[in-house]
């Protein structure tokens, strides 16, 4: 199952294991569990900690392999076949279970660890999605730290069956104790949020205490990353809070020009920015959105405010906005009714849940006609709505979607519905804007690829200037129409929204920020303050 090079590999990694593993198989007679029969033995025999038990009885769902420390009673499930994208979270399982400290928190570690109740995680996923790991792995370090937490990683493809009985159309879908616990992906410290309500107000009253920064980047995407480099590099206070890090960047597949890095992942791209970050004394704050902006004039104590969702707020002599962008919506009628119902944006991700059946990708673009070839060799056919009357695509990406036979490119396609049963997508319809005549076309899945929205929603009662498109308006220096508050990347008005540029903009925006701190004074604190 293994070749040599990732044989050697895991065993070296699997030299860390402190205490005996068990890998505990429960089959069935399908070609999926011949080959985690093999990939369970060819574990076992990397490490002498490491031993296979068959057990039918283990679990009514098969097949599947358990990752079980016997001694604290720990069990990580993987119910199929955990390669792809999700052999990390194997080799990560093994480690955990196996006594090998994990890259959290010590705090978050107690957290998970005093929870209460019995709580069984399911996570149904695909392998070719990027974003599924991030969940498993997270709710894998939970079971791995409190033997009351179960998990198992289920691969959509291989319990089509389960899929369909649960109307799942959108990975990853995580269920607790048989009831839909979240859709898309999530964190570690918002699984924690959710099951464990005290966390989010503790986490908060945490934020409000520290001390102002001179530069806090809002954003954890390319551009955000840069500025917090730059800034840190200059030894000031630097503080980095963000939704997500990685940004955009983490939804995207293959990554061909970024200069001198012939090909890469999103997702490891945004892993190399975030511990190149953590390579210099910043604050980084995860899982936390920006609600507003309050510019220092109108502050008492003169810095300028960020307030959070969680009701935090964070002070600084200086602000980089760095937001990014998210996809954007048709508005039609249906699309919101069946998001993660048939309506998806992750072509990626969800496409495996659509294999043999008719789906629709909605825009000509490049990343409209890159997820129609992918789904091209998964789905039984694919049909591409373009409004306008000309395909915006490279044409190296068009001629080689006009060369597949199940591919279909309309062009001057108004979408105008999407239709439903009450459960699923049946059909969309849309305009031809030469014709007039409207079409309805019978599918399963529609994958929405139609652009950016900036994310600055959050910005519109701050006094920062938006351009229509809702757009941070910033000059040559990145500054905006707030003293001291800059911006950069997607969510501005920069033309052409390329990781290389917004890296190169985050950086800037962090050299106007120094140059502005070090030509205006400091806040000067009052009486009572330091009283």
């Amino acid at each position: 199952m293994l070749d040599q090079n990732m044989k050697t590999q895991l065993k070296a990694y699997l030299e860390n294991l402190k205490t005996e593993v068990k890998l505990v198989l429960s089959l069935d007679d399908s070609e999926t569990a011949k080959k985690l029969k093999t990939l369970a033995t060819d574990i076992a025999s990397l490490h002498d900690k490491v031993s296979v038990v068959e057990d039918q009885s283990a679990s009514a769902r098969q097949p599947i392999m358990q990752v079980v420390n016997p001694t604290k009673n720990t069990a990580i499930g993987f119910a199929g076949l955990p390669m792809g994208h999700e052999f990390t979270s194997l080799v990560l399982a093994l480690l955990h279970t196996g006594g090998h400290p994990m890259k959290i928190d010590a705090e978050v570690i107690e957290q998970v660890r005093n929870l209460e109740g019995e709580f069984n995680f399911e996570v149904f996923i695909s392998l070719s999605c990027q974003n599924c790991p991030d969940v498993v792995q997270a709710l894998n370090m939970m079971a791995a730290i409190n033997p009351q937490i179960k998990t198992t990683m289920i691969d959509g493809a291989a319990f089509q069956d389960e899929v369909a009985e649960r109307n799942i159309m959108a990975v990853p879908s995580v269920y607790l104790n048989g009831e839909v616990f979240t859709q898309g992906r999530i964190s570690l410290t918002e699984i924690l949020s959710k099951v464990d309500t005290g966390a989010a107000k503790k986490q908060a009253a945490a934020l409000n205490e520290k001390d102002p920064y001179e530069v806090l980047v809002v954003g954890g995407g390319p551009a955000g990353a840069s500025a917090a480099i730059y800034a840190a590099r200059k030894g000031i206070r630097t503080g980095v809070v963000a939704e997500r890090f990685g940004g955009q960047v983490m939804d995207t597949m293959a990554i061909e020009n970024f200069i001198s890095v012939k090909e890469t992942q999103g997702p490891k791209l945004a892993a190399a920015l975030e511990e190149h970050v953590k390579e210099y004394d910043v604050d980084i704050m995860n899982e936390q959105r920006a609600d507003s902006v309050v510019a220092a004039e109108k502050t008492e104590d003169g810095y300028i405010h960020v307030s959070l969702e969680s009701g935090a707020t964070l002070k600084s002599r200086s602000v980089i906005l760095s937001t990014g962008a998210r996809w954007r919506k048709m508005n039609v009628p249906g699309e919101q009714e069946y998001s993660n119902k048939g309506v998806a944006y992750c072509p990626h991700c969800d496409g495996p849940l659509f294999k043999g059946k008719k789906v629709a990708v909605i825009g000509g673009g490049n990343s409209g006609i890159e997820a129609a070839i992918d789904l091209a060799g998964i789905v039984a056919h694919v049909t591409v709505l373009e409004f306008a009357d000309t395909l915006r695509a490279d044409q190296v990406l068009v001629d080689k979607a006009n060369s597949l036979a199940n591919v279909t490119i309309i062009k001057s396609a108004q979408t105008t519905e999407v239709i439903g049963d009450g459960t699923r997508v049946t059909s969309l319809k849309y305009l031809d804007r030469v014709s007039n005549e409207e079409n309805e076309v019978e599918l399963s899945g529609i994958f929405v690829q139609i652009g950016l929205v900036p994310n600055s929603d959050f910005l519109k009662d701050s006094g920062v200037a938006l351009s229509p498109r809702g757009e941070i308006e910033v000059n040559a220096k990145g500054e905006t129409s707030l003293p001291g508050v800059f911006a950069a990347g997607d969510v501005t008005t920069v033309p052409y929204k390329q990781i290389i540029i917004a890296m190169g903009e985050g950086s800037k925006a962090s050299l106007s920020a120094f140059d502005h701190l070090i030509r205006t004074p400091a806040p000067v604190a009052k009486v009572a303050d330091i009283a």
